[in-house]
């Protein structure tokens, strides 16, 4: 109520927020956030080689990176990637992140899953490493049911790596045509584009230019410009 403007990360957001607060919508825009520069392709063999040792990695795996908790909605990966993991017993599933809110569940459920074999769990990733990691993934997978903004699939964007992402909440702003949207409750969907995409190296190619072209419009200067106008219009 005692703000001159409210500034949301997505239109989701905003939405939210016109909902919730009962705003007049001219006191309420969006500015998109950006990607840090640091989030490139990673190309040193000797950055390569020393992630993939670090972290146990093989040399196909799908990737997930963010904190384990329910609204990641890790369980319908793990599904998805059951029938992936019987077909294809060279890829793994690797899952990066430090341990939210509640993630008992979803460890019992990979525990009764009979994948452990099959599955990395890297624990807390440090900056230095994260985009190495992305960029030596086969595939990154976002199934999340809820974010304000989305960082991760952005970051695997500008990393050049596929990204495969729910269709819900701000998500479709962030992945747009530059990925595969799939609705975070169909599992099915899920298993056939991780085997789509694991399959055909065309579409790979295909995301992966895409990414770096949508990533590409995600900058901070852009956000910083955007910012600074409201502040001009405010201050009128």
């Amino acid at each position: 109520r005692r703000a001159d403007h409210v500034i949301c990360v997505s239109e989701f957001t905003r939405q939210d927020a016109l909902r919730f607060y009962r705003l007049p919508e001219e006191k309420v825009s969006v500015i998109l956030e950006g990607v840090e520069p640091r989030f490139r392709p990673v190309l040193d063999p000797e950055k390569r080689a020393g992630v993939r040792e670090r972290y146990r990695l093989p040399e196909r795996f799908v990737l997930y990176v963010g904190t384990l908790e329910p609204r990641k909605n890790l369980s319908t990966l793990l599904n998805a990637f059951a029938p992936i993991a019987a077909e294809q017993p060279d890829v793994r599933l690797v899952i990066a992140g430090a341990k939210g809110w509640l993630y008992e569940p979803f460890m019992e459920q990979v525990r009764v899953s009979g994948l452990t074999d099959r599955l990395v769990f890297t624990g807390f990733v440090p900056d230095d490493d994260l985009p190495t990691l992305l960029s030596l993934a086969t595939l990154f997978a976002f199934p999340s049911v809820f974010e304000g903004f989305g960082f991760p699939p952005l970051e695997a964007m500008a990393c050049g790596t596929p990204v495969l992402a729910s269709n819900a909440a701000s998500l479709p702003e962030i992945v747009g045509d530059a990925g595969l949207q799939l609705d975070p409750h169909d599992i099915g969907a899920w298993s056939a584009a991780l085997r789509r995409a694991l399959a055909d190296s065309d579409l790979r190619r295909d995301l992966t230019a895409r990414g770096l072209t949508r990533a590409g419009r995600f900058t901070w200067d852009a956000a910083a410009r955007a910012t600074q106008a409201v502040y001009e219009r405010v201050g009128r």
